[in-house]
């Protein structure tokens, strides 16, 4: 960059300016000004671009950087802030400010300004709509908790207007008169603006090149542009800067619009940055009094004539700003504007709708930056809305600005969205929020009805009308026939704007069925638009007749297999919510819908394949949730419309016809003609058969509709309820999504579900379930609209299966139906029409005889169901009727006996029903058969179905006794078995008792010389990859065990100790702290050594192999030795090698001499070539030792290192030690409760600890030994050993145990020897851990001392303690109550006991006592190892040097943090949390470390530090110094649980919190209050505390594919 000098002064002169300068004396010189704009500009003019040019920060550290926007603060507060404070208070602006306050009347609005991810809350009870927010203080101190002057005004001006001003100026060079700076610098910035379209990557790519920065500064560049909406990337002369213009536009522009970069004078752009400073002043002088505020809003709300006002301004301009800008003065509106209802009516009448919703459109910025996103603000408020409404017919406003924003049309003047390009859609994803602001006019209906109310709303209507117009009939689709469709056409755009509308056109109603005169005139409105798109609807088309049992009808020919036929009806939608009878011909209003209906069948009939997909997902979505209210189920309500005012027998061969099935049941010979088809056109008619009836079904049945039906406001969502759970429990969440929602995002489902359905409540995994209680199961319907295909097979299963299990027959008839309306009464004549009987009839006469092909057991089930239909709607009449026959006009019963009229000749439909009952090929509807027969014969004879009923209950419990018997039966013939058999039965027990006290005639002792070893026995084991059974031996074929060695910090005592550098770390001793240390766990699968070494040079020349390319991250790293367990797939990353259990003693004795002669020579160079096991065997002892010291370290492998060794030891004592605080904490017992894995993994552990050895040099392990024996024995001729405080005893216990072996080779003892040695090691080893344990307790609790005399306990342990105050002089305090510190020893020293118990029981394969296999028992425990019940026995007098105390012991297990019970303390915590590294700006993705309880800013590039040369997250860098590589987060906005191992793995979690139903909320989407389930969190805890969190990753990543192609290192 060239050498420059900066418009600013230096410090030096601004200190001066500072001790010179008189705020109190500045403001009063502006007072008596005769012109006080101008004195005020001419002060900015001299200090502003003094103090805020900021030059470049190029090479400054960020700590300077801090300091340099300190000193701006402060010289913006004393040169430009205090003196307008003086000037506005009249006096010290502390004192001033303070009384301000104390007298001011508060707004009743809090005011309170929500932050990004802020939690608000909702009273479900209360609210009038989605958008009655409370914030956190206000909800907690509310009752929701528990439900559901005028110098001040020329200021302001001055300000404001300034401002004002400065944010719209447009100008690069110039400034406004009056603010010119006394001498002009020639210094300019390059100035970056923000947008919605180009990515991080593309910006700092741009930037690197464009203003030669490293990548870190240009992250920083690209960061501070994203969150404040510019950043200036150059500074320096015009030329200079417009260089780097001309770079950043010509590689932005390539592919989309190039980035917004201006060259603006510095002078400017210090104004724009005091500017900012100014509103935010404004905004906080307004905080201390209401009448400020009132001041503030008159003078941004005046204006005069065409000059309009300040406010006006800044709205128009918003769209020209940048995020900061707008940030801030949106914030000021709504501190000042949105806090007092008279300015905030004046600014909603300002609010120019249509002006401002343009130009959002073209706007790039989220709507959450834009001015437009205040409406909600505004039109939530139902007065405001409705004056709006009535004085600026806001409704019209919202629905034309809308409509001219899509001009995109066909001929028809329909929307077209076929040929969108880039711009047009993202135009159209635009202007949907206009539909959201029409949503919050209309949300709150109006209870009271004014003239102009209703003139404007019938305007808006008329608007609404017009829209509606639009989409009748769009996106039309013709049948494709011979060739499929060569390019899918466009859906989307038409169903997202249907979706968007629902909930329009359900307020729209709702507001018209408010008043009697709206909804006349809006019905007949809805019908003249209606009759305007049917008034082309039958021109051209052939007329004709139709004749069907003695009935004609006149229509028109159309086929839609043929024909032009569109899903998108909303015109007819809109009227059909009305439920008027209607001027148009009843055939003309069934037409449309009708059309959309067979269209749906012929679909699911196979005839539209060659249409492709996108046919497919618009018929999908007609039936869903989301879109069915308006969509498919006023379809039905227009067709129950059309048939209650035709001819039943006509609007069903008006039906037929348009199914086009009229021809089958018309020809004179049904079945001859029907089978002579083809096979394919026999299946589609079959089909379309099936959809008809349903059809009819549903026609007749679907009553559950205020005004269709008597039915009340939630019958319908609790039918929804009751079919849903016939089909399974489900969940409520399930059940929520499969409820349409109102427009406040209700669905009513709390108001019922008790009364339907029992909860029963989830474990620790899985979610709470809702049952259907079985008294509803009599409501269930098998042919529920609502179904889908598979729902509604799984619910018929599901229902037959139901009743089997109560003893029921397998009949599922339809359920009572509630009465009709007067207008639809009509509609039951169907059930009972000529036409219906003749279909019925042809349809039984097909399954008479089933050879022809056809007809379909659904057909016969759709029949048998409307026959059921028809008899219960004859019952119903009769029962109503009183036992006046005169009133019944519904008689079925007599036609079903009638034989069918020409030309079908078959007989009745009652005489084939009879016919099929006992029809073999129909058994499954034998039951539905019978119970329509039944039912008939009871009305018949007019006797009461009570009978019926009778009986059904009598053959249950015939079935139930028939169970109790069977069960009887079986259990007389168990108890036969048992006395047959009754001498095997007691041999067995014999045999169990003799077994039990041979293992118990003696004490099991596992060190020592009084130990028993294990008996000896072959050890036989298969290997999982050739199956091949053979015998462990130490010269045999080396057997492996998978395993996963990794750094952990589940024991530590010291998070924050730095790790060592591993070039010069010695591992000898293991600090108490147990920082980090090296665990090992196993799947417990074995392998021949040659079979893994095979099948992993597979993996890695697989991995090899593929192409650069496509390799991504798998969920192992070949490159670090991960592979998966070939059988389980469980990761690991070394193996284990297998030894024999230890040999009786000539076998020991022998091997031990073959050793000596090695060993002996251990100090000359050719001692490598000899070893005690085979090469194999060797082979995988040193790649086992190389796996923990590559792992421990963190260095490339190195045989020759002398701490190879010690890590092998390291990860045998670290996972024994882990494995025991398990068991201790999950109060389980020592011996006997590991599973398999864990036991196979210690022992191999333990076994390749006492042999590693063999493979180092001799010295080597000499060395170790010698230096581990000085640490209990102090020898002046060692050094570096550090204090017994600073070493962990069971760490130091293994290494001396396992490291003696080296030692004893050397001579040709026995056993014994080892065994005494080993219990001298013990012995010291324990007796230094209590010296440790009496050096470190405290006894400041108070205690009750024993009255009577100590026992040898306390006074050993009083005299070992006195003894240890006599060596430090008295350091220790004094203490007069043994029984206390025996106390303090005997359950510090636990741990460590039971620990050494686990080691020596696997190191020597003794048996554990059975006092052991239950829970823990002190003595036992002692006699186990060997030791006194009395430890103190064991102290001898042992001088050590110590130092301060440091760990208290036993030591406490770590857990997992805290967490609060209410989910929404978290998200509160989340949102006042600041990125530590981007100026107190919110954390987008506040993180929560489960382990330590830091909060961390993740998934952003502000906090990326650098691990290892790459930059990662926060999360993953944290997951470095916190968990050695491995991290467990709660991502707290997205409630959910992160596990992150390394840089490249990772997976989610479910949550430890639960909704009241049991059930996680992953994203927050569904909003309940979310509380914390202590058995998940444990569940976390344990799969923390064993370990497992790789291998849960591991699992997740082959289970899911998607998880490994995230870039976890980026979180």
């Amino acid at each position: 960059m060239a050498a420059v000098e900066s418009d600013r002064d230096p410090p030096s002169a601004l200190c001066s300016e500072f001790l010179n300068f008189s705020a109190k004396d500045t403001a009063s010189r502006w007072l008596v000004a005769s012109n006080l704009e101008q004195e005020v500009y001419r002060h900015l003019a001299m200090y502003v671009p003094r103090i805020l040019c900021v030059g470049p920060n190029g090479g400054v550290s960020s700590r300077e950087e801090q300091r340099e926007e300190q000193r701006e603060e402060l010289a913006c507060q004393l040169l430009l802030s205090a003196p307008l404070e003086w000037l506005l208070l009249g006096e010290e602006p502390a004192a001033g400010l303070a009384q301000l306050q104390e007298n001011n009347q508060p707004s009743p609005l809090c005011g309170h300004v929500f932050k990004v991810g802020e939690p608000t809350y909702s009273c479900r009870e209360c609210a009038a709509d989605p958008t009655c927010v409370l914030c956190m203080q206000c909800f907690l101190s509310s009752i929701h908790k528990d439900h559901r002057y005028r110098q001040q005004r020329h200021i302001f001006s001055i300000i404001l207007k300034y401002a004002v001003d400065l944010l719209t100026w447009e100008q690069e060079d110039q400034l406004p008169a009056g603010l010119e700076p006394p001498y002009r610098g020639d210094m300019y910035y390059c100035m970056l603006f923000n947008d919605e379209v180009h990515t991080y990557e593309q910006v700092i790519y741009t930037l690197q090149k464009a203003v030669n920065c490293s990548q870190k500064e240009a992250v920083s560049f690209a960061t501070t542009v994203d969150r404040d909406g510019r950043k200036s990337v150059r500074y320096g002369d015009f030329q200079f800067c417009e260089q780097a213009k001309s770079v950043i536009v010509r590689n932005t522009s390539r592919q989309s619009k190039p980035l917004r970069v201006h060259v603006m004078h510095s002078s400017v752009v210090a104004h724009q940055c005091f500017a900012l400073k100014a509103l935010s002043w404004l905004g906080q002088i307004i905080q201390y009094s209401d009448g400020l505020r009132r001041i503030l809003c008159q003078v941004g709300l005046q204006g005069k004539g065409e000059n309009s006002s300040l406010v006006d301004r800044l709205m128009l301009n918003d769209s020209k700003m940048w995020k900061g800008a707008r940030n801030i003065y949106h914030q000021l509106l709504m501190n000042s504007l949105l806090m007092d209802l008279k300015y905030k009516k004046i600014f909603a009448i300002q609010f120019s709708y249509e002006r401002l919703q343009s130009d959002y459109v073209k706007d790039d910025h989220d709507c959450e930056f834009s001015i437009t996103d205040l409406s909600v603000q505004i039109f939530t408020v139902p007065s405001l809305a409705r004056m709006l409404m009535v004085e600026e017919n806001l409704m019209t406003t919202i629905i034309r600005t809308f409509v001219d924003h899509l001009r995109h049309r066909d001929l028809q003047g329909r929307f077209q969205f076929d040929r969108y390009t880039a711009q047009q859609a993202f135009k159209f994803g635009r202007v949907q929020s206009l539909i959201g602001d029409l949503k919050y006019v209309l949300i709150s209906c109006p209870t009271e009805w004014s003239d102009e109310l209703r003139l404007k709303f019938l305007e808006g209507l008329d608007a609404f009308l017009e829209l509606l117009k639009c989409m009748q009939g769009m996106d039309p689709v013709v049948r494709q026939v011979g060739q499929h469709i060569e390019m899918e056409p466009e859906w989307e755009a038409a169903f997202t704007l249907q979706m968007k509308l629902t909930h329009i056109i359900s307020m729209i109603q709702e507001w018209c069925s408010t008043d009697e005169r709206v909804l006349i005139e809006a019905y007949r409105k809805c019908l003249t638009a209606l009759s305007h798109c049917h008034s082309g609807l039958s021109d051209g088309e052939q007329p004709i007749t139709l004749s069907l049992s003695g009935h004609s009808v006149d229509t028109f020919r159309y086929q839609v297999s043929q024909d032009k036929v569109s899903i998108h009806l909303p015109v007819c939608r809109l009227l059909a919510g009305k439920h008027f009878p209607s001027e148009l011909s009843p055939p003309l209003l069934i037409e449309l819908p009708l059309r959309c209906l067979v269209l749906c069948a012929q679909v699911h009939a196979g005839m539209w394949r060659r249409n492709g997909f996108s046919l497919i997902n618009q018929i999908y979505y007609y039936h869903n949730v989301k879109c069915r209210v308006e969509m498919f189920d006023k379809d039905i309500i227009m067709l129950q419309a059309g048939a209650s005012m035709m001819d039943p027998n006509h609007f069903l061969m008006i039906v037929m016809s348009r199914f086009e099935l009229f021809h089958i049941f018309s020809c004179a010979d049904v079945r001859k003609r029907y089978r002579e088809a083809n096979k394919d056109l026999v299946q589609q008619n079959n089909t379309l058969i099936e959809e008809m009836l349903h059809l009819i079904i549903m026609v007749v049945g679907e009553r559950y509709i205020a005004g269709v039906g008597q039915v009340e406001p939630f019958d319908e969502i609790r039918r929804e309820i009751i079919h849903q759970l016939s089909v399974r429990p489900m969940a409520h969440s399930e059940l929520v999504k499969a409820l349409p929602e109102n427009g406040n995002k209700e669905t009513g489902l709390e108001r019922v579900i008790d009364n339907v359905a029992s909860f029963k409540k989830p474990g620790v995994t899985g979610r709470g379930l809702y049952e259907l209680r079985p008294e509803w199961n009599k409501h269930f319907n098998l042919y529920f609209h609502h179904y889908s295909r598979a729902d509604q097979s799984k619910a018929e299963e599901a229902q037959r299966k139901l009743r089997r299990q109560n003893g029921e027959d397998t009949a599922l008839p339809p359920p009572l139906p509630p009465p009709l309306c007067p207008l639809f009464a009509s509609l039951v004549n169907l059930l009972q029409s000529d036409v219906l009987l003749a279909v019925e009839g042809a349809v039984l006469q097909w399954a008479v005889e089933p050879s022809g092909g056809g007809w379909t057991e659904s057909m016969l089930q759709r029949v048998l169901h409307l026959v059921g239909m028809a008899l219960l709607e004859e019952q119903q009449q009769l029962e109503n009727s009183s036992g006046d026959d005169d009133n019944v006009t519904f008689n079925y019963t007599c036609k079903i006996t009638r034989p069918g009229e020409a030309p079908s000749t078959s007989g009745s439909v009652l005489a084939l029903l009879e016919s099929l009952q006992n029809a073999p090929h129909l058994e499954v509807h034998k039951d539905m058969i019978t119970w329509i027969l039944k039912v008939f014969i009871c009305m018949w004879f007019k006797l009461p179905v009570c009978i019926y009923k009778a009986e059904r209950k009598r053959k249950a419990e015939m079935a139930r006794l028939r169970r109790e018997k069977i069960m009887a039966q079986m259990s007389e013939m168990q108890k036969h078995f048992i006395n047959e058999n009754k001498e095997l039965f007691q041999q067995s027990l014999e045999e169990l008792e003799a077994s039990t006290s041979a293992t118990t005639c003696f004490s099991q002792v596992c060190v020592g010389p009084r130990r028993v070893g294990g008996a000896q026995r072959h050890q036989l084991v298969t290997c999982i990859l050739c199956q091949e059974e053979q015998e462990l031996r130490g010269h045999g074929r080396a057997m492996v065990l998978a395993a996963f060695v990794q750094r952990s910090t589940v024991l530590s005592k010291n998070r924050h100790r730095n790790l060592p550098d591993p070039e010069h770390h010695d591992p000898l001793f293991m600090h108490p702290d147990l920082s980090q240390g090296i665990h090992t766990t196993s799947c417990g699968h074995i392998m021949h050594a040659t079979c893994w070494q095979r099948y992993f040079e597979a993996v890695q020349f697989k991995e090899q192999r593929r192409q650069q390319r496509l390799r991504g991250h798998t969920s192992y790293d070949v490159e670090n030795g991960e592979f998966l367990c070939p059988l389980c797939e469980c990761l690991s990353n070394t193996v284990i090698p297998l030894f024999v259990t230890h040999p009786s003693l000539e076998v020991w004795l022998k091997t031990t001499s073959q050793q000596i002669a090695a060993l002996h020579s251990a100090y000359s160079k050719q001692s490598d070539g000899q070893n005690a096991f085979s090469s194999s065997i060797s082979a995988m002892i040193t790649t086992f030792s190389m796996s923990t010291y590559k792992v421990g370290l963190k260095l490339n492998p190195n045989e020759q290192d002398h701490r190879v060794q010690v890590l092998s030891w390291s990860t045998c004592a670290y996972t024994i030690q882990s494995i025991e605080h398990l068991l201790m904490d999950e109060e389980k017992p020592l011996f006997g409760s590991l599973p398999c894995r864990q036991d196979d993994c210690l022992s191999s552990l333990t076994r390749f600890g006492s042999t590693c050895w063999t493979a180092a040099p001799l010295k080597t392990v000499h060395t170790h030994f010698i230096r581990l024996f000085t640490a209990l024995v102090p020898d002046i001729r060692v050094e570096n050993i550090p204090c017994i405080l600073d070493i962990d005893m069971f760490h130091l216990l293994v290494y001396s145990v396992l490291s003696y072996s080296s030692v004893h080779c050397l001579d040709q003892s026995g056993r014994s020897v080892v065994d005494s040695a080993h219990l001298h090691i013990l012995h010291l080893v324990t007796v230094a851990h209590l010296v440790q344990i009496l050096l470190t307790s405290t006894t400041d609790e108070v205690c009750m001392d024993q009255e009577s005399g100590g026992s040898e306990e306390e006074e050993l342990t009083c005299q070992m303690y006195n003894s240890l105050r006599k060596h430090l002089d008295s350091v220790l305090p004094e203490v007069s109550s043994g029984w206390q510190l025996w106390r303090c020893v005997k359950v510090g020293v636990l741990p460590f006991l039971r620990s050494a118990a686990l080691f020596f029981h696997y190191l020597n394969s003794t048996a554990p006592p059975d006092d052991l296999l239950g829970p823990g028992q002190w003595e036992a425990l002692c006699s186990y190892l060997s030791l006194p019940s009395n430890l103190l026995r064991l102290h001898h007098s042992h001088h050590t040097l110590l130092e301060p105390l440091i760990h208290r012991f036993p030591r406490e297990s770590n857990r997992l943090i805290d967490l609060p019970e209410d989910y929404s303390t978290l998200i509160n915590q989340a949102s006042s949390f600041t990125c530590p590294r981007s100026g107190g700006d919110k954390s987008r993705a506040p993180t929560l470390c489960l382990i330590c309880g830091s909060m961390l800013c993740s998934q952003s590039y502000c906090c990326q530090t650098e691990v290892d040369g790459e930059d990662v997250g926060a999360c993953t860098a944290h997951a470095f110094t916190c968990g050695a590589g491995l991290g467990l987060f709660l991502r707290v906005r997205e409630s959910q649980v992160l596990f992150v191992a390394g840089k490249t793995k990772g997976c989610f979690y479910p949550p430890p919190y639960l909704d009241d139903y049991g059930e996680t909320d992953q994203g927050l989407k569904r909003g309940n209050p979310l509380h914390l389930c202590s058995e998940r969190y444990r569940k976390i805890e344990r799969l923390w505390r064993q370990h497992a969190i790789a291998e849960v990753i591991g699992h997740a990543q082959e289970a899911n594919q998607t998880l490994v192609a995230i870039d976890w290192q980026h979180l």
